[in-house]
């Protein structure tokens, strides 16, 4: 009852239901795609299976060249000062953002002041560990932050998990989650 005269918080439950949802799917495409067996060599399973790892590496590569691209779009609007193509072009309208310190920014209208705030610091975004399978991924990463001399402000970096989903053939961001840190990479 108390949902029906607080509608804002019915749909703050159903975009925290659909995280979870999305988060479950991810999940289970990520169980589905493991192989616990081994085909002898040369039986038709051993090439299914050789066909599925080639497939299973080309959808990886495609996928991070496309948020790769998103990345690019993402760290050129911060260098130009613009959060638009940002809210428009790289989230969904329903994205959802866990900050640092866990509030929680549902749809491109609540983060929208956020950008605005934080728009005239400089960013890279560096893939740490990614996963697709269809039209579902994740990308872990390093997202450094730094700013204009002018700023006085030293730079940091955030451990960020970014959700993906392909729609009419483009990737779009459903949301974030990140934590003070920084994965090693190379090592």
């Amino acid at each position: 009852m108390k949902f029906i005269a607080q509608p804002a918080r019915s749909i703050t439950l159903f975009s925290t239901w659909r995280a979870a949802a999305i988060a479950g799917l991810l999940l289970l495409a990520m169980s589905l795609s493991g192989c616990d067996k081994q085909s002898p060599a040369g039986s038709d399973e051993s090439a299914i299976a050789t066909d599925s790892t080639m497939s299973q590496e080309a959808e990886l590569a495609s996928f991070k060249k496309a948020i790769r691209a998103k990345y690019d779009m993402k760290e050129q609007a911060f260098r130009d000062n613009d959060p638009e193509p940002i809210l428009t072009r790289f989230y969904s309208e329903n994205a959802i953002s866990t900050d640092n310190e866990g509030k929680t920014h549902i749809g491109r209208v609540e983060l929208r002041p956020i950008y605005e705030e934080v728009i005239g610091a400089f960013v890279e975004v560096e893939s740490y560990d990614t996963f697709v399978n269809g039209d579902a991924g994740w990308d872990w990463v390093n997202f450094h932050v730094s700013f204009p001399p002018e700023a006085n402000m030293d730079p940091f970096t955030f451990k960020m998990l970014f959700l993906w989903e392909r729609i009419d053939g483009e990737w779009w961001s459903h949301g974030e989650m990140y934590v003070m840190g920084e994965f090693e990479i190379g090592k």
